[in-house]
């Protein structure tokens, strides 16, 4: 999954060491996306994508992420764990024809439309309707 926003907030690094007696670390941030009605998502890096991915508040980022939940003493924890930011406008560059590659077609109308289909600007005839009252009305409008 991805989404695109500017990061509002950058929590510090936190860590520790778990019951396994392995190291671990992450960092959570919170994403607002720029849309009609902005969205507020809390997410984090973990591991080793603490340091690959140094966010700034202010940074306009879109981030790869996957959805865990988890359940602990009978509640339910979701998780929205990143993996990998990028500048959005990195992803948006035009592909750029290689060498001895075939040109990609036109994009336009179909020539010609399959059958059963009524062509473009073709008036479509409106669907008979009775409006004499039938016998068997009972609605008193």
């Amino acid at each position: 999954m991805e989404i695109t926003g500017k990061i509002i907030v950058a929590m510090p690094e936190v860590g520790g060491t778990s019951a396994k007696g392995n190291a671990w670390k992450k960092r959570e941030y919170v994403l607002e996306t720029q849309e009609t009605y902005p969205k507020k998502v809390f997410f984090n890096f973990f591991g080793d994508r603490v340091d690959q991915f140094p966010l700034q508040v202010g940074q306009v980022v879109k981030i790869s992420f996957d959805i865990d939940s988890r359940e602990y003493n009978g509640r339910w924890y979701v998780d929205v764990r990143a993996w990998k930011a990028e500048d959005p406008g990195a992803a948006a560059a035009p592909a750029v024809p290689q060498p001895g590659m075939a040109a990609p077609a036109a994009y336009g109308p179909a020539p010609q439309m399959p059958g059963g289909y009524a062509q473009p600007g073709a008036p479509v005839p409106p669907p008979a309707v009775d409006l004499a009252p039938s016998p068997t009305d009972d609605l008193p409008f």
